[in-house]
């Protein structure tokens, strides 16, 4: 038995042995934007679990662009350090390729931790002063942001780059820039979020300006080996929000600018939005962005089963899909997944012993 799943796909120059992608997920456990003890860790299982390609949670381009005072970072030397160190280990450990997604939070940072609330953290107790494409703050109850002149926006656009320089010295191969979720890329890109009267808001080209600009720094700065692309939002499920021809919009903008892989996510940009939720919800929009793009699309949003995903692969609905909790709950998912579907996969040599084929009792899980 053939899986579409657990087939190799190339992003430009990096080729992966499978489909899998463990999407980013913050672990809020980082001391002034370096990875510590937890990460790895977390980050060590993951290099170890069968999946084609390990993202690094969003990462931070400059301090204040961080979601909270603990999220990791690459905008300094001992983040870079730290973060080469826990590189390092994961390559000793396991065989996966190693991606990171760069981020910057906009009027969604300076916030507590999910478990401590997730409000916005008060400048005497260690928060910051936030930006945005506008003067309007997220929430009732959240502090409005400044907004970025033309000087800030060269200085998000420059923070940006050297992040992605400093992750090609560390010799991660696949960057994702983060314009997705309500965060500051997506702020530009939304009509919530973005009320500007200069070249970068108003009209849909406008508004996609910023990061389209901003994405092509990224891609002029970094070698050919490394493959860069960007998570995106198809839909802000809000009336007036931004929907699936931004989506697509966007996607093609990056595909023109040499970007090699779109991964499509929705919502966050409005704590109202009422997303209707279910399995594989966002599914449907990464299908309808791969119709208009010749690079790699990957799924994401609640695909949890082998079965689940193994359809929307051979199905041509997304080339490939990513996962988030359900690593969370199972660091080995692409191993469980491959017996599933009767595929091959490398087995950590020292976990042998729990392979089916000798395990009698692996077939009652």
């Amino acid at each position: 038995m053939s899986s579409a799943l657990f087939s190799p796909i190339s992003l430009g120059p990096v080729t992966l042995p499978n489909r899998i992608v463990v999407a980013p997920m913050c672990q809020y456990s980082a001391i002034d934007g370096n990875v510590a003890d937890w990460h790895a860790v977390h980050l060590g299982a993951l290099a170890r679990s069968g999946a084609g390609l390990v993202i690094i949670e969003a990462t931070g381009v400059e301090a204040a662009g961080r979601i909270s005072p603990w999220d990791v970072g690459l905008y300094s030397d001992d983040n870079e350090r730290a973060l080469a160190k826990v590189l390092d280990t994961c390559a000793k450990v396991g065989n996966a390729t190693f991606g990171i997604q760069l981020a910057h939070a906009g009027r969604k940072a300076s916030t507590e931790a999910p478990w401590r609330g997730g409000k916005p953290v008060p400048g005497g107790a260690g928060g910051w002063q936030t930006f945005a494409p506008s003067a309007r703050a997220f929430a009732d109850g959240w502090p409005v942001p400044a907004a970025l002149d033309a000087d800030g926006m060269r200085r998000v656009r420059q923070a940006f780059v050297d992040a992605a320089r400093r992750a090609v010295r560390l010799g991660i191969r696949v960057i994702e820039l983060h314009y997705c979720h309500g965060y500051l890329m997506h702020q530009f890109m939304s009509p919530l979020a973005n009320h500007r009267d200069d070249a970068y808001g108003g009209s849909p080209e406008n508004r996609l300006r910023f990061p389209l600009e901003t994405f092509g720094a990224v891609r002029d700065a970094c070698p050919p080996d490394v493959v860069v692309g960007a998570r995106i939002s198809g839909s802000d499920w809000m009336e007036g929000g931004s929907g699936i021809d931004d989506g697509i919009a966007i996607a093609q903008g990056i595909e023109a600018r040499g970007g090699g892989f779109i991964d499509v996510s929705t919502g966050g940009i409005d704590p109202r939005a009422r997303i209707v939720v279910g399995p594989g919800y966002q599914v449907p929009h990464a299908e309808q962005v791969r119709k208009h793009v010749r690079i790699p699309v990957c799924a994401v949003g609640m695909i949890s089963h082998a079965a689940q995903a193994e359809e929307i692969v051979a199905n041509g609905r997304a080339d490939l899909v990513g996962l988030a909790r359900a690593f969370l709950d199972n660091p080995h998912w692409p191993l469980h997944a491959a017996q599933q579907l009767g595929a091959a996969i490398d087995y950590p040599p020292q976990y042998a012993r729990a392979h089916p084929s000798v395990w009698r009792a692996a077939a009652y899980r």
